[in-house]
């Protein structure tokens, strides 16, 4: 019978046995008398009940009725506390964030989120996981509820925040022949081997299109996915990487390196925190969402 019947007429029946009176009725439904009349008629086809008769000048309910009544006042009461958004309340939230980000992140900027978040959330847990770039477009598979990155441009068919942007610069351990230098030439950067970091998104095609344009090529001898590695291996030996000038600058703090500007100029890099648009409205996540891009640009190691 639910699948054949108008839905409305049950509102209208809640509201005609709360009122006793078609008129009134027909004012809270805002719709016409005479159409709540119709609808008085269908209900009491539907119910083989005439659920309001009258007593004088007054409608009254029939026994029927008063036990409908009842069934509905906690009926319509659960609907609408279904579709009425309760306030997000971050210290009683309970769940779990999937964060994705590059082994850089993980191991500078993480700690200082998670740190905040579970502060604010005492209940929430957290789990990061590393972020390749073919997850862009897997998000609801994969279970990520955010995730940051480098991109050229506005990531299409997610929803982002945009966090900031740099350039990539050049860096050596502090007692390479070059970190002397007050400047760097291409020559330079190409007599050295280098290493690069394979994990996470592109950090340095850039430069290799900006110096195949000039003629000029880099051999990169070593190829890792963890920065830890890759600060090992620079600062024991001669060879250059190119990194994005923030974690250039960050890692500077913890590793003894030195950076040079490039001695040509690349198309900045930009950075995001982005999710799956099925999350846009969802209270919690725009509260997490919205506490991570601000300590991601605000942290001593933000973008």
């Amino acid at each position: 019978m639910l699948r054949t019947t108008n839905l409305n007429l049950l509102r209208s029946l809640h509201v005609l046995l709360e009122e006793c009176h078609v008129t009134k009725a027909a004012a809270r439904l805002h719709i016409s008398q005479s159409a709540v009349s119709r609808q008085l008629a269908q209900l009491r086809e539907l119910c083989q009940d005439q659920l309001l008769v009258r007593n004088g000048n007054q409608l009254i309910p029939t026994a029927k009725a008063a036990t409908l009544k009842i069934k509905l006042d906690s009926l319509l009461g659960e609907f609408d506390a279904l579709l009425t958004e309760v306030p997000f309340e971050s210290k009683d939230y309970q769940g779990e964030l999937v964060f994705a980000s590059s082994d850089y992140v993980a191991q500078y900027l993480f700690p200082d989120i998670a740190q905040h978040l579970t502060q604010q959330s005492p209940k929430l847990d957290l789990s990061f996981q590393l972020w390749e770039p073919n997850l862009i477009n897997q998000l609801h598979e994969t279970g990520i509820h955010l995730a940051s990155s480098m991109l050229a441009q506005k990531p299409d068919n997610v929803s982002s925040i945009y966090l900031g942007s740099d350039v990539p610069v050049c860096v050596m351990a502090s007692d390479h022949a070059l970190a002397k230098q007050t400047s760097i030439t291409v020559q330079d950067i190409v007599q050295y081997t280098h290493v690069k970091v394979t994990g996470g998104a592109d950090k340095d095609s850039l430069v290799d299109r900006q110096l195949s344009a000039k003629g000029y090529s880099r051999r990169v001898a070593l190829k890792v996915p963890f920065f830890s590695t890759a600060m090992s291996l620079l600062v024991n030996s001669d060879r250059l990487m190119v990194l994005p000038e923030h974690i250039a600058t960050n890692l500077a703090r913890h590793w003894d390196i030195k950076t040079h500007s490039l001695p040509f100029k690349t198309q900045e890099q930009k950075y995001w925190l982005f999710w799956h648009p099925k999350f846009d409205n969802e209270p919690a996540h725009k509260y997490f969402r919205n506490e991570v891009a601000q300590k991601l640009r605000t942290s001593k190691y933000s973008v």
